[in-house]
């Protein structure tokens, strides 16, 4: 065979090859064009904001909100930085970290439990729902007298009412999330010889992982929200007595910062959730999100 016959001949494979090499190189890039769209609308965006608030710093607004004693960005940036070198700053992330971690681990393994039995077993429903109900609306800013008549010690406490912002949009999340299960994949599983253990671990539970992390991203939230509340009380070191602290001395950059802290370390806390249910969950892709 002639050597034109035979490059004839490969053409059409040669091609192929090089148009599925090419393929995941285009779609990574689409990818990181998104990705980088994305962050530029955002960080547009909170440009966007900064410049509004330094604006009606400096400018002193006075129309319907009030900024002539609201710190600027730039006074701010100055606190965070003379921050920075501080060790009692570490120390106040610490301990609100600290807190957060207890409270909120021992609410996600007991709303969890419990969410599961109630939205599973009826006598646990009729059992454990109405007094639940019943301590639902209560905020958790009100249990903080009783937290410290409770418990000995004032760090107990704050763990308590760390647990209590976060037990309930856990433990509602997750029985929504159990009851919403199609009971036909429950039947089928049981017509094909699965045990209880098994339609619990291979169907209710795959079933129920997006509500329950979705009440955990929720809980983390408000398990922020609680503790600063509590630090803000009884507290003698965390960012909400930080941030107190700051208010009672008139400190007001020290304030806006930290309230910056609380929210980088709610969003990131949430975020960090959010990422390990995605992990968890590869087959699982919100409607919103299908493309």
């Amino acid at each position: 065979m002639s050597k034109p016959a035979l490059l004839r001949l490969v053409a059409p494979f040669v091609r192929a090859g090089a148009e599925s090499a090419r393929a995941p190189k285009t779609k990574g890039a689409r990818r990181a064009q998104r990705a980088l769209g994305s962050l530029l609308i955002g960080a547009a965006s909170l440009g966007l904001w900064l410049g509004l608030w330094q604006l009606a710093s400096t400018r002193d607004w006075q129309f319907f909100f009030r900024f002539d004693n609201i710190p600027a960005p730039t006074e701010v940036a100055l606190a965070a930085g003379e921050l920075v070198s501080s060790p009692k700053f570490a120390s106040h992330v610490e301990s609100s970290v600290r807190r957060i971690f207890a409270g909120f681990s021992i609410a996600a393994v007991l709303a969890v439990s419990l969410g599961v039995a109630v939205g599973r077993v009826r006598i646990a429903a009729l059992s454990l729902l109405p007094p639940l109900e019943v301590l639902r609306p209560i905020p958790a800013v009100a249990w903080i007298p009783l937290a410290i008549l409770l418990f000995a010690s004032a760090e107990q406490s704050m763990i308590f009412i760390t647990f209590i912002g976060a037990f309930f949009p856990i433990f509602l999340s997750t029985i929504h999330g159990v009851e919403g299960l199609d009971r036909r994949l429950v039947h089928a599983s049981r017509t094909l010889g699965a045990g209880p253990f098994d339609v619990f671990w291979e169907v209710v539970l795959p079933g129920a992982l997006p509500a329950i992390v979705t009440g955990l991203s929720i809980g983390m939230g408000t398990s922020w929200f609680s503790l600063v509340t509590a630090e803000m009380i009884s507290g003698q070191y965390g960012i909400g007595y930080y941030t107190w602290e700051a208010y009672t001395l008139q400190n007001y950059p020290h304030i806006v910062l930290g309230m910056i802290n609380i929210g980088l370390l709610g969003m990131g806390s949430s975020f960090g959730i959010k990422w390990l249910g995605r992990r968890a969950m590869p087959w699982f892709q919100p409607e919103g999100s299908a493309t």
